[in-house]
């Protein structure tokens, strides 16, 4: 097959890079609470192993020339996803491997003329990170209509069967891990509780606060925590397990859109709205980093907010310095070099008609979807240095007060 050497060496190079970059190793994820058996939750597999990609070659000079993967991601504007560039740049770069990566700004239509334009460069593979897991259906359609594999990749695309497989972190995991920093460090009942969410228009969001919901509503009930923030959360509070309609219009009351801006407006009504006694020691759930800075430097800024504890994910820099300096609490740490691994793994089972290995499966609401679970970590200001900077995904000289 045209591409067999340059797809079996790829693997091996992208392995010993990651492995190189982590010392040999990666930090062991914290404990997070089980998935719920919800149609999203993965089912249980084998662990997936790297014996039938192993290297035997190094690519060919027509294959290291041909464009055979094309990568779309959501925007630019985040650093969650200049970080994933950059990881894939360096891995295939280092492959001698050609990969064209584009981005679709949170725009829709730009991102199916992307995919249509990587069709036509002749890629045999598609990574794709949808900004609309339902819109981006018809680009996934068309990509099987052309031949070309799909993978979806951090968030699911949904409402098609043309999705060949699904690499992402451990979802329920992130909003599990989150919810337990906060129930972890609360004392006494009454404490005010603010919920915030990721996009209505991305799977994920719905996901995290799945697993959130699970581990926070039982201490919702228990009259630990009280919602100030969302009536229809407010009105579902005595239920166990939300169904996704019930899901959606609680994070129709409290979606951030994954915006920092948003965030803060929405943060900012909601404490204008709030009083006095609704303040005080509060705990906050917030979806991601950009968004808890956000949130933060705003609760920061109440007369009434004596102190906060603050989620978030993906360890950005800005809320890693942000953890450091006692102004974020916590951070779901998802390494990228293992989520990138993963893709490159299946994209080259994919090129050599082979079955990507699958540890789990989740229904994206028309298929269920063979799928790789990477595990997240929990990283406060006392797990920085062995999670982030001894593992070797960030450098001391990148902070300070370490």
């Amino acid at each position: 097959m045209r591409f067999k050497g340059a797809v079996l060496v790829l693997l091996a190079l992208v392995t010993s890079s990651i492995l190189a970059a982590c010392g040999g190793g990666a930090a062991k994820p914290t404990t997070a609470p089980a998935p719920t058996a919800a149609s999203t939750a993965p089912t249980t597999a084998a662990a997936p192993t790297a014996a039938s990609t192993a290297p035997t070659a190094a690519p060919t000079n027509a294959a290291a020339s041909a464009l055979a993967v094309g990568i779309v991601l959501p925007t630019k504007d985040e650093p969650r996803w200049i970080q994933d560039e950059t990881r894939f740049k360096d891995a295939l770069t280092a492959a001698g491997y050609q990969v064209e990566i584009l981005f679709s700004q949170g725009d829709s239509s730009k991102e199916k003329a992307n995919v249509e334009a990587l069709l036509t460069k002749g890629i045999k593979v598609l990574i794709i990170c949808p900004q609309d897991g339902t819109a981006a259906a018809a680009a996934a359609d068309e990509a099987r209509k052309a031949g070309v594999k799909v993978i979806s990749y951090d968030r699911l695309i949904r409402e098609t069967d043309a999705v060949d497989y699904y690499v992402t972190f451990d979802s329920l995991a992130v909003g599990g891990n989150q919810a337990q920093y906060l129930v972890d460090n609360a004392k006494g009942t009454g404490n005010p509780l603010y919920l915030y969410a990721g996009a209505a228009s991305d799977n994920n969001a719905f996901i995290f606060f799945q697993g959130a919901w699970k581990v926070l509503q039982p201490k919702i009930a228990d009259g630990t925590f009280v919602i100030k923030n969302s009536s229809e959360a407010v009105g579902l509070q005595a239920k166990a397990e939300l169904t996704r309609d019930e899901e959606a219009k609680i994070i129709a009351q409290v979606t951030t859109n994954w915006d920092p801006a948003t965030a803060k407006t929405l943060a900012e009504a909601n404490l204008t709205k709030a009083t006095a006694a609704d303040k005080g020691n509060v705990f906050i759930l917030a979806p991601n980093d950009g968004t808890a800075r956000a949130i933060a430097d705003t609760f920061a800024t109440d007369k009434d907010v004596k102190s906060y504890l603050v989620t978030g994910q993906d360890a950005e820099k800005a809320s890693v310095q942000y953890i450091i300096d006692g102004k974020q609490s916590m951070t779901v740490f998802k390494d990228v070099r293992t989520l990138v691994k993963d893709a490159i793994s299946a994209a080259v089972a994919l090129l050599e008609g082979k079955t990507p290995t699958s540890s789990g499966a989740y229904n994206n609401g028309k298929v269920d979807v063979p799928a790789v679970q990477s595990a997240v970590v929990t990283v406060d200001k006392a797990k920085v240095k062995s999670d982030l900077i001894d593992s070797g995904y960030y450098q001391a000289s990148d902070f300070t007060g370490l």
